[in-house]
């Protein structure tokens, strides 16, 4: 068992001056927050430090405000806990509850600032994975027989319109049942893949129409929607990630307009300029033509994706925050 003095050198080594640390024997409910404050100074991270003194100082207003008893603040951790253990390699459970909460929202609105012209973010989701298929454009990111075809196609190009070619292009999206190939323990992935854009930028795949559904219902988030009044019912949508050296990173996804959910998606990703129409394409040769296997009717849908240099984002990022880069 490691002894005071242990203890002590410990605090030594890693730069702490137990000296110059508050005397807290008498803390009071006006004191406290000061008091941790205190205690967290020594942080060599600056960043950190902030961080931590502002999730405090909030943290302990939240508990003034709403004067949460013992009892309460114990069904709070037992949530917490409940929500970690839900978690496995391929559940995020804690990326639910920041989805459900607008947290995720709310970090990429901050921290992605869309400059006048480019392709707005929305919420990555728990269900993305790096294990996928690496495909060759116009290929089918889905199995025959996972739902009813869909037909994807456009360009990625930069803010002054030039196309960006080789953009590292991620899609995935649930199956015609409402399930992603994660939640079905799968072997090799389903519904999602891999690509690059064209020299001139374009891209084009095929897929299967996704369809609304319900988040995870067996678990402590859920229940918390339910005690909330709120549904959790995702409207039907197509996850797109795209990478380009130089550019920023866009995480986003297209959702369907006509969907009845999709003015009240409970995690908060769907944004006007990200709903599209998508036109249904009768003529089965041309479903054919696409590479699909049957000629039967599809879903067509184009969508632009317009990337910011990396420069031009953190630009709109500081002006939206009101700050000057140092």
């Amino acid at each position: 068992m490691q002894t005071i003095l242990d203890a002590a050198n410990a605090a030594r080594k890693h730069g702490i001056d137990l000296s110059k640390l508050p005397v807290n024997q008498n803390m009071t409910p006006e004191s406290i927050t000061e008091d941790v404050i205190a205690m967290n100074a020594n942080c060599p991270d600056e960043r950190a430090k902030f961080i931590f003194k502002s999730l405090v100082t909030h943290l302990h207003d939240f508990v003034r405000e709403t004067a949460i008893t013992p009892e309460e603040w114990e069904l709070a951790i037992k949530f917490l806990t409940e929500t970690g253990q839900k978690c496995d390699d391929t559940r995020q459970e804690f990326i639910l509850l920041s989805d459900t909460l607008g947290v995720s929202a709310l970090v990429g609105s901050i921290n992605s600032a869309t400059p006048t012209g480019a392709t707005e973010s929305s919420v990555l989701g728990p269900f993305y994975t790096d294990k996928t298929h690496h495909l060759e454009k116009g290929s089918s990111i889905a199995s025959e027989g996972k739902g009813d075809y869909m037909y994807v196609e456009g360009t990625v190009k930069d803010l002054e319109g030039n196309p960006i070619p080789n953009a590292v292009i991620d899609t995935w999206e649930t199956d015609g049942q409402g399930l992603y190939d994660v939640q079905l323990g799968l072997n090799e992935p389903e519904c999602r893949g891999r690509f690059l854009s064209a020299e001139d930028g374009s891209y084009a795949f095929r897929a299967v129409v996704p369809i609304a559904y319900p988040i995870p219902a067996d678990g402590p988030v859920a229940q918390m929607m339910s005690n909330l009044g709120r549904h959790i019912i995702r409207p039907a949508h197509l996850h797109m990630h795209i990478e380009a050296p130089g550019f920023q990173t866009l995480t986003t996804a297209l959702y369907f307009k006509g969907d009845p959910y999709v003015n009240s998606d409970p995690v908060f990703g769907v944004k006007s300029s990200l709903i599209v129409e998508p036109t249904t394409i009768t003529d089965g040769a041309i479903t054919q033509a696409r590479g699909f296997k049957d000629a039967k009717p599809h879903l067509h849908v184009r969508y632009d994706f317009v990337l910011p240099t990396v420069e031009q984002a953190e630009a709109a990022r500081l002006e939206k925050l009101g700050s000057t880069k140092a």
